[in-house]
């Protein structure tokens, strides 16, 4: 979990709080990493067997998708339920508060051609206010499948959201949670320089290593796949380069950080993002650990 830390003397400042320089930021980690690649190989080679018993016996499989950003990874997933399940109904449900992802993601439906007998509902919410609006219904939906992806970090209760989403599914049901792995870069940067990065109420420093934790503490049963993912960096040691310094950005969630960060803290990061256990050095290429963690929880 993230450190408190004092308040600081330089002017460095959450990514968050410049919306237009974080999706820029995203969407360079995006281009930069096998981030999605990586979920795609996983999609292809170990979800069928994850999803093979969750539509027995049914007319109609129901899929929760918890922070379905713009829809990309969804609609893989969704082709691999449908691959299963010839001919059964489909009902996905998307949760995700950013209008913006919403809309690419109705446009994304909108132009694919093989999504016969799937219905879709999008709410604007968090995790957290779909939680609560929900309890209050009193008429808890049980799910076949729940995928989690890359949102577990702004959530404020994880135990709390982890139980509730359990509670969810249905006989056979099974979450997918996908973070970042224990054995990534990010949670060895987390660890050391999260006390010293600008605090925000929106995104909490975890790592699968939390989450396995909170699970076993729940007594849920779960397996961990990690899989490696790396994300080229050599720009950020190129000083002034643009696409170097919004993955800077990204990496210490902060915004303009090559400008407002302290020299001896920017020189440590500079430093640290080198070293084995953070990045290795591949073909003249500096490539960050990002690796990914894929949790299956069983109901």
């Amino acid at each position: 979990m993230k450190p408190k830390k004092p308040n600081m003397a330089s002017s460095m400042r959450s990514l968050f709080s410049d919306h237009g320089r974080y999706v820029e930021a995203f969407r360079r980690f995006l281009a930069n990493s096998t981030e999605h690649q990586c979920m795609q190989n996983f999609i292809e080679e170990k979800l069928p067997g994850i999803i093979a018993r969750i539509g027995d016996t049914k007319s109609e499989i129901n899929i929760l998708s918890i922070g379905g950003g713009a829809g990309e990874i969804d609609l893989q997933i969704i082709s691999q339920v449908q691959a299963h399940y010839p001919g059964s109904h489909i009902n996905n449900e998307v949760v995700e508060p950013n209008a913006e992802q919403i809309a690419k993601y109705k446009e994304r439906v909108a132009t694919a051609s093989n999504l016969k007998n799937i219905k879709f509902a999008w709410h604007q919410e968090t995790s957290s206010e779909y939680q609560n609006r929900i309890t209050e219904k009193k008429e808890l939906q049980k799910w076949n499948f729940i995928h989690m992806i890359q949102m577990l970090y702004y959530v404020k209760d994880i135990p709390d959201t982890l139980k509730f989403f359990h509670s969810l599914l249905d006989t056979k049901g099974k979450i997918l949670i996908i973070l970042v792995s224990g054995t990534s870069g990010w949670d060895k940067l987390w660890k050391k320089y999260g006390s010293r990065l600008p605090q925000n109420d929106l995104c909490l420093y975890v790592s699968s290593s939390d989450i396995t934790r909170t699970l076993e503490t729940l007594e849920i049963k779960y397996e961990c796949f990690d899989l490696l993912s790396t994300m080229d960096i050599s720009d950020c040691f190129i000083e002034g380069n643009e696409n170097g310094e919004l993955l800077l950005d990204f990496l210490t969630e902060t915004c303009h950080f090559s400008k407002t960060a302290p020299p001896d803290l920017k020189a440590e990061i500079i430093e640290d993002l080198q070293r084995p256990g953070f990045s290795i050095k591949e073909r003249g290429k500096i490539l960050f650990h990002n690796h990914l963690s894929f949790i299956l929880a069983e109901a």
